[in-house]
């Protein structure tokens, strides 16, 4: 009885990877096998990024609002004490949109916990 192989399944789980590793340079994203590997890595990259860039964002949030801050007489940390005692909702991404893009708001916000 002839040896029973299941070529669609297969050639489509290939496929699957060679579409992922589409850009990648030379073999990288032509030979299944070092495809494979690239693919598996770029994905545990991708995995792990995600929760990075939530940090990253956060710090640079920090930063600007800090930067904001100081401009007005106030440190980073006096600013959320102050905010949070007053019980202001704004969180630190749209502080931190304010201190860059629109620092009169920004002033108003400090001014009004000062």
């Amino acid at each position: 009885m002839p040896r029973s192989v299941n070529a669609v399944a297969s050639r489509r789980r290939r496929k699957k990877v060679l579409d992922l590793a589409k850009g990648y340079w030379g073999s990288r994203s032509k030979v299944f096998t070092i495809a494979k590997n690239t693919v598996e890595k770029g994905l545990q990259y991708a995995y792990r990024d995600r929760k990075t860039k939530k940090r990253e964002f956060r710090a640079l949030w920090i930063q600007r609002i800090n930067a904001g801050a100081r401009q007005h007489g106030l440190s980073y940390s006096v600013l959320m004490g102050k905010l949070t005692a007053k019980g202001n909702g704004l969180n630190r991404k749209v502080l931190a949109d304010l201190a860059m893009n629109h620092p009169d708001a920004f002033k108003a916000v400090v001014d009004s916990v000062k």
